[in-house]
């Protein structure tokens, strides 16, 4: 169970009380710090070497005015870890760590207001480490994708966040997985798509991906990450409106990876009138992901009505 400090509401009645700042792109701001993420593990791979490096990064956004952290656990996975040489005992410590190290993070902030730890949790794509995240249909079933994602989940759900954040999903096949894998964890969670246009990354109509988890009692929101700025507020509209619950929305800056030439290109197209549309269309849990930094993140913040913490 999530580890409340006395006196703060549960994370889901924080979000009934109004809107919450999730953080931006970890990955952006290690690399800014010079960390180098270019390997199978990503941001995961600084758990081992450098934790003091991922509390850092978790500080700025809060510093920023981010309500949530999300951890560096999104490509966290038992079998990644072993391909590293890491035993299961090992591999679980490093996905509790992540969690311990953004609660470092929070109680460094020394801010005014509640301070929440969401435990990141990525897709199946995220261990290939080959982009297909952004595909789906890896051939294999919901089932065994369950016994993927369940024993990670436990040993997060085990670390006590807040909330488990089950992202950049790319098709229906792994959310109901998902939806199945988080029965019983005693951890709320949300379930957050990455589309394309009005569909999934795999082509299922939205509509359709959402209302998986309509009646999901341990999902608390739903919504879209990881997708370009102009297709998130389509997604916010018919996850608000397929399962009534409050909805997650943190795409990414707009900018395009070319993978031949190694570097981003185009411009962002994350702006501040985006996010009023989000929030107007009924997101409650409104972030960044690739991309996005401190620097939006605080405008998001000031949107809602936060101050940035001063740096201590």
């Amino acid at each position: 169970m999530s580890r409340d400090i006395p006196h703060r509401p549960s994370f889901a009645g924080a979000l009934a009380a109004g809107p919450l700042v999730l953080d931006g792109g970890l990955s952006n701001q290690l690399e800014s710090a010079g960390h180098d993420l270019s390997d199978g593990l990503w941001s995961a791979r600084l758990l081992a070497e450098d934790p003091e490096a991922v509390v850092a990064a978790h500080l700025a956004y809060y510093r920023a005015g981010a309500d949530v952290a999300i951890t560096a656990t999104y490509q966290a996975t038992f079998e990644g870890f072993a391909r590293r040489g890491a035993g299961r005992e090992e591999a679980a410590r490093l996905l509790a760590l992540g969690v311990d190290l953004a609660r470092e993070a929070a109680r460094r902030a020394g801010a005014d207001r509640p301070l929440w730890v969401a435990a990141s949790a990525g897709p199946y794509g995220a261990l290939l480490a080959d982009g297909s995240e952004y595909r789906g249909r890896y051939g294999l079933t919901p089932a065994e994708l369950e016994r993927f994602h369940r024993p990670r989940l436990e040993a997060l759900a085990a670390a006590g966040p807040d909330v488990l954040a089950l992202e950049t999903v790319p098709d229906t096949d792994e959310a109901v997985a998902l939806l199945c894998a988080v029965r019983g964890l005693g951890v709320p969670a949300w379930l957050s798509y990455t589309v394309a246009g009005d569909r999934t990354r795999a082509g299922q109509p939205l509509d359709e991906a959402y209302a998986l988890a309509a009646d999901a009692d341990e999902i608390i929101a739903v919504g879209v990450n990881c997708c370009a700025p102009e297709d998130a507020e389509g997604a916010v509209a018919t996850a608000a409106r397929v399962t009534g619950k409050p909805v997650v929305a943190y795409p990414n800056s707009g900018e395009t990876w070319d993978a031949a030439a190694g570097a981003w290109t185009g411009r962002s197209s994350f702006t501040p009138e985006r996010v009023r549309a989000w929030r107007a269309a009924g997101a409650r849990l409104l972030g960044g992901c690739c991309r996005v930094g401190p620097d939006a993140v605080r405008r998001i913040a000031e949107g809602n009505g936060h101050r940035a913490e001063p740096g201590r």
